[in-house]
Formats: structure tokens, sequence, C-alpha cells
């Protein structure tokens, strides 16, 4: 039995060795810092130094131009959507019942309805 509990304890210490690391690694700057390792490894390693360097040199311009694409983008995804919803609307069959329209000539009119005294206008004379 201590055999077992001393094995369990070993598993938990790896256990916690093991996410103490992935918790090292998934830090904003380890990522950051993998990321630009990672894109300096490719053959266009000076074009990513030029412009990283704009980018170190003009920050505020650069978010500005960040901020319009990203505003752009979700400007015309708002617009994909509202495309998408007036073509499945387009899309529903349509009942023809005749509920819609006030006046159906297929029914018959339930009364008809008297014009009061008042309202009954004199067109001999127009």
């Amino acid at each position: 039995m201590n055999e077992l509990e001393r094995d369990i304890e070993e598993s938990r210490a790896r256990l916690d060795q093991t996410i103490d690391r992935i918790q090292g690694r998934l830090n904003a700057s380890s990522i950051v810092d993998e990321m630009l390792g990672s894109a300096r490894r490719t053959p266009l390693n000076s074009v990513y130094d030029g412009a990283l360097e704009a980018v170190r040199r003009n920050p505020v311009p650069v978010l500005m131009i960040a901020a319009g694409v990203g505003w752009l983008m979700h400007r015309m995804s708002q617009e994909a959507n509202r495309r998408r919803t007036e073509v499945q609307a387009a899309r529903v069959p349509v009942l023809n019942t005749g509920a819609a329209r006030a006046y159906d000539p297929d029914r018959p009119t339930a009364k008809p309805t008297a014009v009061p005294a008042n309202d009954i206008v004199d067109t001999t004379h127009v």
C-alpha cells in the first residue's frame, strides 16, 4: 500500500512539473519570442527585420493602420452577414393565402357595412 502511495506521489510531482513547463511556454512573452524566432528563420528574414524596424520607429501610424484594417474587416463581415440574411430571406417561400390582403376576392364578406348618412357623396352633379 505504501509503495502504491509513493508511486502516486511521484506521478503527481511529474505532472506538476509538466504543467509548470507548459504554463511557462504559454505566457505572452514566450509566445511572442517563439513567433519572432520562427519568422527570423524564414528566407524573408531581411524583409521581416525591415518591417519590424519600421514599426519600432513609427508605432502610432502602424497602430492607426492596424485599427483601420480591423475596422474595415469588421464592416465587411457585417455587410456579408447582412447579404447572407437577405438571400436567406429571399429563399423563404411565401404562401399566398389571402391573409395578407385587406380584401380577399375569394372569400365572401361576412356582413356588408352600412355607410352613415353624412358620409354619402352625391356624384350626380360632378
